[in-house]
């Protein structure tokens, strides 16, 4: 079967924002996604009205279920293993006989009866299936591992390994001074750390495209939203944004220009499979815009033993994204007595409490780590009576610079049948538009 459809998933990109550094550029920079901004064809998605539901992990749940919040509930990063309301947008264009692949699609479960590959997100891998060949297995485990360590700069040797063969598999020659240049600037640029990933999860995506030849395949990259989430401020095409600190990032940097370059490097590379029979479709699920307060975020350097000198009683932990981690109990009464213990701990200082979101479920608790202020030296968190240096527990993670916001945006190849809507459609409606290329 000839129909081809590549769902490039830009998580969270603010194309207003990109359209001020098309404008700015030489005519030779950012050719490629000029291309994509000028030529294909283009729409908007809205998502959800209220604020705590605007997460890509809600979001792009709504793209592969074809309904909102309200339709399917999955609230949690991780959850989407446990629903059970109807198939996802993978199974049904598997249903049709066409072959189906994807790389990291975030809160997505592997429910395909011969995947072509299928790469769970990092934080969801814990329960979803990969595709049951060793590369597959090792490339899971090195994204896993990279991205939830990726605070504390740890890079085990199992991942290094793998990186390495990702690059004698995938790069092509001609590639290599660029990837180089890439992992040096990132030492002292340390935001592009997350585009190295997303460069290796790129050029994986294009190995398996061509050796596994899938009908319907997906790749996630998510260094943009990460960016701006914490880079926001650092744009040269925004006046009067407040500024970020030195010591946080040099102030003659731009952090956005710097994730359009790769971005734009990619984009190219997709441009050139879609000359042949391989469709585009480039979506964002939803933005950011820029934060309207300083807010610290931090994660815990390492979860089983903060809970274990907090006297909370556990099966295992599994930490999710940036600030969030589950915990699994043997029993409710362990759940309980964890919960009193985890909402009542406050910071000594200023009396605000550490873990202001925790969410109760059946044996587990989804918890958030919220304290929102830079923690120093000797700031100390307490519970009742025991008291713990909260510094020596957390790793700075960032200065929180992007919002979540609803706009979302859609670019398709000019070729394509898709019929393009007049107005903003909800982004859960692109799962019907999918599925319409494979009728």
């Amino acid at each position: 079967m000839s129909l081809k459809l590549l769902l490039i998933q830009l998580n969270e990109i603010n194309f207003d924002l990109v359209s001020k550094y098309l404008s700015a550029s030489k005519k030779n920079k950012f050719k490629n996604l000029k291309i994509i901004k000028n030529n294909f064809k283009f729409f908007n998605t809205y998502a959800e009205d209220e604020y705590e539901n605007l997460e890509p992990w809600i979001q792009w749940v709504s793209v592969y279920l074809g309904k909102d919040f309200s339709g399917h509930k999955i609230f949690r990063l991780g959850d989407i293993v446990n629903y059970s309301g109807g198939k996802q947008i993978f199974e049904k264009i598997e249903d049709k006989g066409f072959k189906v692949g994807a790389i990291s699609p975030m809160n997505a479960d592997n429910r395909l009866e011969d995947a072509s590959y299928f790469i769970p997100d990092p934080w969801t891998k814990h329960h979803s299936r990969c595709t049951n060949f060793g590369f597959s297995k090792r490339l899971s485990s090195m994204l896993s591992q990279t991205v939830n360590d990726n605070a504390s700069g740890n890079l085990s040797f199992s991942s290094l390994l793998t990186i390495i063969e990702i690059i004698f598999r995938a790069l092509r020659f001609k590639d290599i001074p660029f990837l180089v240049g890439l992992v040096f600037s990132s030492i002292l640029k340390p935001w592009k750390k997350s585009l190295v990933l997303d460069y290796l999860i790129h050029i994986t995506h294009i190995y398996f495209l061509k050796k596994k030849l899938p009908n319907f395949s997906s790749v996630f990259f998510n260094a943009g939203a990460h960016i701006q989430h914490h880079y926001f401020n650092n744009t040269k095409l925004i006046n009067n944004l407040p500024k970020n600190p030195k010591w946080y990032v040099d102030p003659l940097c731009d952090p956005i220009e710097d994730m359009l370059e790769i971005y734009d490097k990619i984009i190219g590379d997709y441009l050139n499979l879609s000359k042949n029979e391989n469709q585009l479709l480039i979506a964002t699920g939803l933005s950011q815009k820029q934060y309207d307060s300083t807010k610290f975020y931090y994660r815990l350097k390492n979860h089983c033993s903060f809970l274990n000198k907090i006297g909370v009683n556990y099966l295992k932990v599994l930490p999710r994204m940036t600030r969030d981690f589950e915990i699994i109990f043997e029993n409710n009464q362990d759940l309980i007595h964890a919960k009193n213990i985890l909402e009542n701990i406050r910071c000594e200082q200023d009396n605000t409490i550490v873990f202001n979101e925790i969410d109760e479920r059946n044996k587990s608790l989804f918890v958030t780590l919220t304290y929102p202020h830079e923690i120093k030296k000797k700031i100390i968190i307490i519970n009742n009576n025991k008291k713990l240096n909260f510094y020596n527990e957390v790793v700075f993670v960032a200065i929180k610079n992007g919002m979540h916001d609803s706009k979302g945006y859609v670019f398709y190849s000019p070729s394509s049948h898709f019929t393009m809507p007049k107005n903003p459609i909800h982004v859960s409606k692109l799962h019907d538009m999918i599925l319409s290329y494979f009728n």
